[in-house]
Order: structure tokens, then sequence, then C-alpha cells
């Protein structure tokens, strides 16, 4: 089971991804929050859909530090 912490999605998925893209890291709380959203998610707009694959490529590529 899910804990509430990462059930619950960003107020700001914009806000939330300009701090992980500025700080050049991540929590691994706000990366299961950004998966969750990508897949349970419906009505996720483009665009926050666009801002998270961003992350991900980041974190793919070595260019963001998933850190606890």
């Amino acid at each position: 089971m899910m804990s509430t912490e990462i059930q619950e999605l960003p107020a700001n998925i914009e806000e939330m991804v300009a701090k992980i893209l500025v700080n050049r890291q991540i929590t691994k709380t706000e990366q299961l929050r950004l998966k969750f959203a990508l897949l349970y998610q419906d009505g996720l707009h483009q665009q926050d859909r666009s801002l998270i694959d961003r992350v991900f490529y980041g974190i793919r590529h070595g260019l963001l530090k998933v850190i606890e």
C-alpha cells in the first residue's frame, strides 16, 4: 500500500519540477510522486506530462541526482 505522502500530488507540478531542475536533484519521494502522477492521473495536462518527462530524462542521463 502506498503512503499518503506519495499518493498526494503536488499542488503545482510546474513549481515542483522547477525546484528539481534548479537544484539538479530530486528526492525519492518526489520521484515517486511524479511517477504516480504519470501512471494514475488521467486528467494530467500535456504540459505537466512534458515537464515530468524532462525530469525523468535528466535522471536517466545523469543530469539530476537522486537523493534520500
